[in-house]
């Protein structure tokens, strides 16, 4: 038996020999000299590098389509909106530019777009000019629609040459509306074509510029561009921006079908064209002539005018409105080029004409229920008849007058004749000499007068019951350029003769009224007081502030939406 150290000995070599070669992670890994927790690899937390996640699960998937749904839904919707308000917008401007601005209904849609907003643009006030350029490029737009057979101007016949030049059109087969709107668009071209006569077109960059502004040789100073404006065009690459205003008013009067007061007021612009430019005997001539088509209607008896001196002498027949209104305006041509004893007689005819005029007939007044006038504007009436008004297209208006019998004498006419005062005044102080002073105190009187008489029936006019009317609006319209016009020239004389009157009286010696002792104390200073138009200017000043008043309650502003819902 073998001992017990051997036998133990053998056990430890045993044990050792059975161990296997690799050693433990955990003495591997473990620091011996660390009193510290020992770090199991099963027990630590897993870093995130060390991990990979599902960033698109199922659930984030629908969260994502769906506000991806949601953006181009809101932004569909708000774009709606924006184009449905846009489009509401501009179908309300053009109702009410089609009931402003009526257009004959034959016409086509892009016609007549464009000519009420053609005829819009000179009456704007948000804009601080006029853009003639944009009036002009409108209406010739607007005309050539309608010359076009393709488009509006089926059945016209081309007034031709010899050289096949056209001259005007045959518009007789057209309705009545069709040859209006197509006159007033001729009548529009031709006031655009005066305005944008000393205008030129740079070819290269399609700009319209003055004519004193261009780069050439014809134009040695020329005119600076305001600042922000395109650099001034070269001569040679211009030429004119819009046709001759002689072009479309013979253009106009060589045009068969317009009606005699139509070719008579187209005469006279031409004239007023004629005689702008300088031209006084083309000018004369075309007075005569529209003066020729306005006695057309008392043929054939002979004109109630003296053929030599433009005199009305025949107190037998009252003449008409057009009669009237072309030898105003021959009588103001021919005081404008300094034939003064011409054309006075000739006002003071008219004058004598216009007063003895019949008074308007008295308009039959019917009687209505109070209790109907201050009825709710909510009954089914009121409701129906203003949808009516608001979903049906507005009606063309009816012909105007063709002026060929006599006027009455309405307000409008009473302020034509403060009209003629103001010519007669202003004819008989200018053509006075400054030693005649009687003269010119007649020419005040007779501006006076006009003032007066002006003011009277504007103040009249804005206390109609008629107050919306056109016809109203048209005679505000001349009473208030008649006192504003008849307010100028009547400060103007008295400012000019309060001003001799205070020279005059500066020469004068001043006469002694206090003796040596007065003289002493003044140390040689002398006070003038005011004399009669020095008192007059100050009552010039008062009328000129009353006559505002009535000029502001002209424009007031028009009654509420809530008169819409009145029958």
């Amino acid at each position: 038996m073998q001992p017990p150290r051997i036998i133990l000995r053998r056990l430890l070599v045993l044990r050792s020999s059975k161990s296997p070669s690799i050693a433990r992670p955990f003495t591997i890994n473990t620091n011996l000299a660390s009193r510290g927790r020992p770090q199991i690899p099963f027990l630590s937390v897993p870093l995130v590098r060390n991990q990979q996640f599902r960033y698109l699960t199922t659930e984030r998937k629908r969260w994502l389509a769906y506000e991806v749904y949601l953006g181009f839904k809101y932004t569909f919707y708000v774009w709606a909106i924006i184009g449905f308000s846009v489009a509401g917008y501009w179908a309300i401007q053009q109702e009410w530019l089609e009931r402003k601005y009526p257009t004959p209904h034959e016409w086509s849609f892009w016609t007549r777009l464009r000519f009420r907003l053609a005829r819009w643009a000179p009456d704007r006030t948000d804009t601080p000019t006029v853009d003639w350029v944009l009036v002009g490029n409108f209406v010739k737009d607007v005309l050539q629609r309608l010359e076009d057979e393709n488009i509006d101007g089926a059945g016209l016949l081309p007034n031709k040459t010899e050289s096949g030049e056209i001259l005007g059109y045959d518009i007789t087969a057209k309705s009545e509306p069709w040859r209006r709107g197509y006159y007033e668009a001729l009548m529009l071209c031709a006031k655009a074509a005066e305005y944008l006569d000393d205008h030129v077109v740079d070819k290269t960059r399609h700009l319209v510029f003055p004519k004193d502004q261009v780069l050439g040789p014809s134009n040695p100073n020329p005119k600076p561009i305001s600042h922000g404006s395109p650099s001034a065009p070269r001569e040679k690459d211009c030429e004119r921006a819009f046709e001759a205003p002689e072009t479309i008013y013979q253009k106009i009067l060589a045009t068969k079908g317009f009606t005699p007061k139509q070719n008579m007021d187209a005469a006279l612009e031409y004239a007023s064209w004629l005689d702008f430019k300088g031209m006084l005997d083309a000018s004369e001539t075309m007075y005569e002539r529209a003066l020729s088509l306005a006695a057309e209607s008392s043929l054939p008896a002979p004109p109630p005018y003296d053929p030599q001196s433009f005199v009305l002498h025949d107190t037998t027949r009252q003449p008409s409105a057009n009669l009237l209104t072309t030898l105003t305006a021959l009588a103001t041509h021919k005081a404008r080029i300094g034939d003064v004893a011409t054309a006075l007689p000739i006002l003071l005819s008219i004058l004598r004409a216009r007063r003895s005029l019949p008074d308007p007939q008295p308009t039959k007044t019917t009687y209505t229920d109070p209790e109907e006038e201050h009825s709710s504007p909510w009954t089914l009436q009121n409701v129906t008849g203003t949808a009516k008004r608001l979903l049906s297209p507005p009606k063309y208006p009816p012909p105007p007058d063709d002026g060929n019998k006599p006027p009455v004498r309405d307000a409008k006419e009473l302020c034509e004749e403060a009209a003629l005062n103001l010519y007669i005044g202003e004819i008989i102080y200018a053509s006075s000499p400054s030693s005649s002073r009687n003269s010119r105190e007649d020419g005040l009187a007779w501006t006076r007068e006009a003032v007066d008489l002006a003011e009277e029936q504007l103040h009249k006019l804005n206390n109609s019951e008629n107050a919306d009317d056109a016809a109203v609006a048209v005679a505000k319209k001349t009473c208030q350029e008649c006192l504003n016009t008849g307010l100028e020239n009547w400060r103007t004389m008295v400012a000019r003769l309060a001003k001799e009157e205070r020279e005059r009286e500066a020469k004068e010696p001043t006469k002694a009224s206090g003796g040596w002792l007065t003289g002493l104390w003044s140390e040689g200073k002398t006070e003038t007081t005011g004399g009669r138009w020095t008192a007059e200017e100050n009552v010039v000043k008062e009328r000129t502030r009353r006559a505002l008043e009535v000029l502001e309650e002209s424009e007031a502003p028009k009654p509420s939406f809530g008169s819409l819902f009145r029958a």
